[in-house]
């Protein structure tokens, strides 16, 4: 018996981030105030391209997609941790551990995948702008977009399977605010090398592909912008790709700290800053990166705010 996975019938334990801060009140003001902001903007942001038919292209129906991923990442870890500060407590049962996992790891994949496809749209739309309504028409984004899930929801159901059929014999007590791979697989009695280098694999393919062909695209859109005679035409050009090129980094800056730096060169309080940053400040930061940076989306705002009466006299 000394084989069987205990962890089906034993609740982990997640070492909140708030336990490790001298300030664990104002630490959790701060989380709580970007959850929220995060949560409303990208809310707002998929309403006002839902409602205004400008908004109605591919790059914005892209931007409706990251927005999604952007509600649904905090929520699957944040709502969690903070229940777990208020009552004092830090247990998580095996399925709810499951579904963080699995939930995680989908979103993961579909948003470097989303990111991948939303650079793509951005050199058409650039190098070959003649050819755009053909190549990036609602039947091709669509199948794209439904590639992202796809390939999320695969990875995700073998990340979730394989990890927790290990059997966790020793301690439960996970040293992270929520349940990730890495931070399991440390808990594990059996030999968990070959797995490891697995993920280290696929996160090469994971990661370094999708941003390897982000660089090529942009790399194309440069040239194209730096040889447009029209000033207006390459400053919309550059503040359309810049928005995205910021994401991009915001993204992929902390998941390769994260997944390609090996264990051994970060701590686990340095890993639960780098997962905050891209499980909380990057969705946060999104919404208004775009709309900030993005003459239509203001436009739309101004017109649902005038649709409801609220344009100050």
């Amino acid at each position: 018996m000394g084989d069987v996975n205990q962890s089906v019938t034993s609740d982990f334990f997640l070492v909140g981030l708030f336990s490790r801060s001298r300030s664990p009140q104002l630490l959790f003001s701060l989380v709580a105030a970007m959850f929220i902001v995060g949560l409303l903007g990208n809310t707002v942001l998929l309403f006002l391209i839902y409602m205004d038919s400008r908004l109605h292209t591919p790059m914005y129906f892209m931007l409706s997609q990251l927005s999604l991923f952007d509600v649904v990442f905090p929520l699957v870890t944040i709502p969690k941790m903070a229940s777990d500060f208020l009552q004092g407590e830090g247990s998580i049962s095996f399925g709810g551990c499951a579904a963080q996992i699995f939930f995680l790891t989908l979103m993961g994949v579909a948003e470097g995948i989303l990111l991948t496809i939303m650079s793509y749209d951005r050199y058409v739309a650039v190098c070959h702008p003649l050819q755009y309504p053909v190549l990036m028409r609602r039947q091709v984004c669509l199948l794209m977009v439904s590639c992202s899930w796809l390939a999320g929801v695969l990875n995700a159901s073998i990340q979730t399977s394989v990890t927790l059929n290990f059997s966790y014999c020793a301690s439960h007590i996970v040293d992270h605010f929520f349940c990730e791979v890495p931070a399991l697989l440390k808990l594990s009695c059996a030999d968990t090398s070959a797995y490891e280098l697995a993920l280290s694999i696929s996160g090469v393919l994971i990661l370094v592909l999708p941003l390897s062909l982000i660089a090529t695209s942009y790399c194309h859109v440069l040239g194209a912008v730096l040889r447009m005679r029209s000033e207006e035409a390459r400053n919309k050009a550059f503040t359309t790709c810049s928005s995205h090129i910021t994401v991009v980094g915001l993204f992929y800056g902390a998941a390769v700290f994260m997944y390609m730096v090996p264990g051994a060169y970060h701590s686990p309080q340095q890993d639960n800053v780098a997962s905050l940053f891209y499980g909380l400040v990057t969705p946060m930061l999104n919404p208004l990166i775009y709309s900030l940076r993005n003459r239509e989306v203001r436009m739309a705002l101004v017109k649902v705010i005038s649709r409801a009466g609220l344009r100050p006299k």
